[in-house]
Parts: structure tokens; sequence; C-alpha cells
């Protein structure tokens, strides 16, 4: 398959369903297209921030600014080290971080030495680290301290040639000293680790500024990151980003979004989104890049009421996030004392928005959450509302220029306005595939070039489009994907289960909840055991919130679960 997959008219454009109907619905001041001539590297927009916005700030992560100009410098030290070390093209260079200010500099730069980014969710457990670190084949990881226990305990058993150790204060002067103590020895948020042979970051930093990093060349159909994603099936892979992707992406949101900024230059983007998540990644980190624009990183969105006072002190202009985050603030203690007199648009993703949460957002910041939709498959942003909307709509808005989207019939076939079928995406920022995997990439892949999204939506005559329902079992907690194959698997190991059916229930905080349905082998087995076992496992957001213990499990005739059978026995008819 081609790695650039080109912008063309719908499937089945006739008369009656014309080629991308939703340009007749754009705001006159967003192009139909992106120039695609102008698509670059992901390094190009770096370079280009640094050198247009010196001076103004590019991240600020404690109360302590970065500007673009210290951006270019962290990076190009990170860059240079990697060299120093051995990287050569085309390696992986994993991160484990949260929103910390080293963040920005080592993706960057080890994007300028050349290398393959392999976002990590901090969160993660031994076996999900282990799974994704084997599978990248990553050289290098870059891991904040508070998570190297979990890297520690796995490394012996991968092959990676240096561990940087990275604090929550560094590249934060004095004021980063404190913190790293605050958090050593305070809030103990650091469990005891050794890893032979790891380097602190401020050594890095320090090495690599004996010299300027060596040229190498990258061109746009070069991997940037892989994006590890469940797909359809649950078995994390990497979804393979090019550089033309995410810039491509990147030139789309700009497009969309730059002619509702006005004169104001100084923008200051919320980013509670974590950047080892794809919406953070390029809506955040490289969006911002690319206009001159200030990440308020937030290490701990969690926190609401540190999150609360942070706001409370500064002039922020753009926000994103997911439902989950927008309900937390709009009902958090304080929130009416923030000053939102500057926010020109609050976008929202991951997960379904719910109208109740608009509602309320709105009534706190005065703006409207603008929904938006996409997959780490497509780099991610394939639709969004208008920015001019003056309330919520509970659609995904449009196609962004440069893409095409085509609803489909299971034969694959076009469906006229206002029939369900899957959601199909044609674009620059589409992936070429999955990470070593060929298969996996052929079945979400349509001979005419679509991603299938195993979405189910709806597109009205203007080309406005609705997600109404999901043709894959997997489940949006908070915005993360959690895969009902994992969740069984981890259950299936423990020695008291016998089988487990892991299916989404409705939950109006997270959008959705885990919840497994369980045969037990050892009768004397506990909800909370098995809990805790899960904890032990996975990540906190795909640990079932709900577990209930049953004689037998729904099965075809076959021995094949039934998850769908299953989901209509515990949830109430549809009215």
């Amino acid at each position: 398959m081609s790695a650039t997959i080109p912008a063309t008219a719908s499937a089945g454009a006739s008369e009656d369903f014309p080629a991308r109907p939703w340009v007749r619905s754009y705001p006159p001041q967003v192009p139909k297209t992106i120039d695609e001539a102008r698509i670059g590297t992901v390094i190009d927009i770096f370079r280009e921030g640094v050198a247009t916005y010196p001076t103004r700030p590019a991240a600020e992560s404690f109360g302590k600014i970065m500007t673009y100009a210290e951006l270019g410098h962290a990076s190009n030290a990170v860059a240079s080290w990697l060299q120093m070390q051995g990287l050569k093209k085309g390696d992986r260079v994993a991160i484990m971080m949260p929103n910390v200010m080293a963040y920005p500099p080592v993706m960057f730069g080890a994007l300028i030495a050349g290398a393959e980014v392999v976002n990590v969710n901090p969160l993660y457990t031994q076996r999900e680290f282990t799974h994704q670190m084997r599978d990248s084949g990553a050289r290098f990881l870059f891991v904040l301290e508070n998570f190297a226990a979990t890297a520690a305990d796995a490394l012996p058993d991968l092959k990676v040639d240096r561990v940087v150790i990275v604090k929550p204060g560094d590249l934060l002067g004095l004021k980063g000293a404190i913190i790293n103590l605050v958090s050593r020895y305070v809030k103990k948020a650091v469990k005891p680790f050794h890893i032979t042979g790891a380097v602190p970051f401020s050594a890095v930093v320090a090495e690599g500024r004996k010299r300027p990093p060596q040229p190498t060349l990258v061109t746009p159909d070069d991997i940037a990151f892989l994006q590890y994603t469940g797909g359809t099936t649950g078995v994390a892979k990497g979804a393979v980003l090019l550089h033309r992707n995410v810039a491509a992406n990147v030139l789309q949101c700009e497009a969309w979004m730059r002619p509702f900024f006005g004169e104001r230059e100084d923008h200051v983007m919320v980013t509670a989104l974590p950047l080892y998540h794809i919406f953070g990644l390029t809506v955040c980190a490289l969006f911002m890049t690319k206009i001159g624009g200030c990440q308020l990183l937030i290490a701990n969105p969690r926190d609401i009421a540190g999150f609360v006072k942070t706001l409370k002190s500064h002039r922020i202009t753009l926000m994103s996030g997911v439902n989950t985050l927008y309900n937390a603030l709009a009902n958090a203690p304080g929130i009416k004392d923030v000053d939102f007199s500057q926010l020109v648009f609050a976008v929202s993703g991951g997960m379904a928005t719910q109208a109740a949460v608009a509602k309320k957002w709105k009534e706190v910041s005065g703006q409207p959450i603008v929904e938006g939709y996409g997959l780490s498959e497509t780099s991610p942003v394939v639709c969004a509302n208008r920015l001019d909307i003056e309330e919520f709509t509970g659609t995904i808005g449009y196609p962004l220029p440069s893409t095409d989207v085509s609803i489909r019939n299971s034969d694959g076939a076009p469906l006229p306005f206002g029939e369900r079928g899957e959601l199909c995406v044609k674009g620059p920022q589409v992936m070429p595939g999955y990470w070593q995997r060929p298969d996996e990439t052929a079945k979400v892949m349509t001979a005419d070039g679509y991603f299938r999204t195993g979405d189910v939506a709806v597109m009205q005559p203007d080309g406005e489009i609705k997600i109404v329902d999901r043709m894959k079992d997997m489940i949006l907690v908070s915005g993360f994907n959690v895969y009902p194959n994992e969740v069984e698997d981890v259950l299936a190991h423990h020695p008291g289960v016998m089988e487990a059916a892991v299916i989404g229930l409705p939950d109006e905080q997270s959008g959705e909840a885990v919840a497994a349905y369980v045969v037990r082998r050892d009768p004397t087995l506990t909800a909370d055991a098995l809990r805790a076992y899960c904890r032990q496992n996975m990540t906190g957001y795909k640990v079932p919130r709900h577990i209930e213990f049953r004689d037998a499990l729904p099965k075809t005739n076959v021995g094949k679960v039934l998850r769908r059978v299953l989901k209509d026995e515990v949830l109430p008819p549809a009215s």
C-alpha cells in the first residue's frame, strides 16, 4: 500500500450524493483543501516555530516558562546526545512521561536525530510496557522517575541500549529542584528503583550542548511516530504515522481554526490532554508550535483543585479536553473565579461529549464545547464542528479540508444521506498501516484506500456527521480505548477464573465503564481480589469497575462468547 493517500472525491459521488458535500457548509474563511505541496515534516514545523517566534513562550510548567529559542536549544541537545550514543536514523525512542517540561524537547530532539518516537502511557503496568517496548523494538527510553520502577522491573527482559531518567523539575531551574524534592520526599511519588547505567536527563542536556546535532535527512515519507492503539482487535499495535501524515493534520487543523483567532497572536492552550495521546500530541504540542502559541502543561489533570488554581492565575485563550475533564472542571469549587473572558474556543474529542456537560461548561465559561472526531490511525483529526457555533451540536461536525469520508454498508458500498453505515476515511492524515502487521492493516483498509473506523455514523445532506454506534466492541473510558480482548486475557490468567466476558456499560462520569462477567474456577474468589489482580496487570482505566459472577456465559454453538447478547441482557432496551 502506498504511504501517501491522496485526497479524492468521495466514492459514490452523484447528483444526489455530490462529492464532498460538506465543503458547502464551511465558513467562508476556511479553504476546501490544504496545499499538499506544503506538507513537510514535523521537524519543519518545529524549526519554523523556533525561527519565527524565538522570544515567545513555547511551554509553561509549574509557573516556569520556556521560550521557543530555549525549546530549540534543549531539543538540539537531546538530538546531539542521542547521536553520540549511536542512534541511527529509523531507531525507535520511547517516551514514558506525563506533561512535564522535558516532554517537548525530548520528542522534538528524537525526531531531529532521525528517530521514530514511541509514545508510552506512563501509567502502564509492567505487562503493558513490556509488550509495547518489545513490539516497537525501542533502543532508547526516556522515563519520568515517578514511573521508573515499572520500567526497571521490565528492563532485564528487554533490549534497550540506554535509559534516561527525567525528573518533574527538569528544565525549570531552581524552582525545579524544589519541585523534585516535594515530589520525592513530601508526596513520596517516586517508588524505589535501580536501572544500571541510567543517565539523568540533566546530564543528557549538558553533554548534548557541547556540539550541535549532525544533519540527518528526514523526509515526509519517513516514520515520525508509532502511536499504539488496540485498533479493531484489542491487540496493542503501532499505528505508523509518517511525518507527512502528522504534518498534514497540523495544516488541516490550522486551516480550520486560524480564521477564528482574530488579530491575537499570544495564544495559550490549556494542555491537560497527555502528550503521549495523539489528540494532545497534534492539537496541543504540534499545532501550538505551528502558530507560535504556548502550551500550559498540566502534569496531573486529575488534581482538579490544583488544576483550577493554575487556571485562575493564567490568561487562557484555547482549551482542549475530553468530556470527563470538562465535567470535572465545570463542577469544581472555584471554577467560577477563573477568567474565561479571553477564551476563543474549547475543543473536545476522544469520546462522546454529553449534552449536560456541554451545557454546564457553557454556563461556566461562556463558550460552547466544539466537538471533533479522530483516531490514532488518522493523526488524529477527521471531523470538527465549526468554531463559530453558539450552542453544542451533539454531532462531530464536518470533515476537515482535504479529507474524504464515506458512509458504507457491510458490503463496502456507499450509502445515501441519512442512512447508518460504517464511517470510512481517506486523506493525507491517514496512516499507511500498522507496524509490522500487514494482516491487521488489510482488515481496516478498503480496496479504494479508505480507512474503516469501526464507528457507525449518519451523514446529513449538508455533510454534517453524527456518530450513532460502534461496530467494534471497544469501550471508551474518558477518551481512552479499552479493548475487551485484552481485559479478558488478563482475567483468564487468574487461577480462580474459568472464563470471562467484558463489555462497556454507560457511565455518567466516564462515558462508559468496563464491566466483567466471570465464571469462577475457585468459588471463593471475590470481586475485590480479582480487581486487585487486574490493577497489577493493567493501567487503572482498564480495570473492570463492575464484576459479576455467573454460572455460564452466552455463547454460539461453537463456543464463542456473545458479547452483544450479554450486553442486551444487562442493558435496558433502547426506547
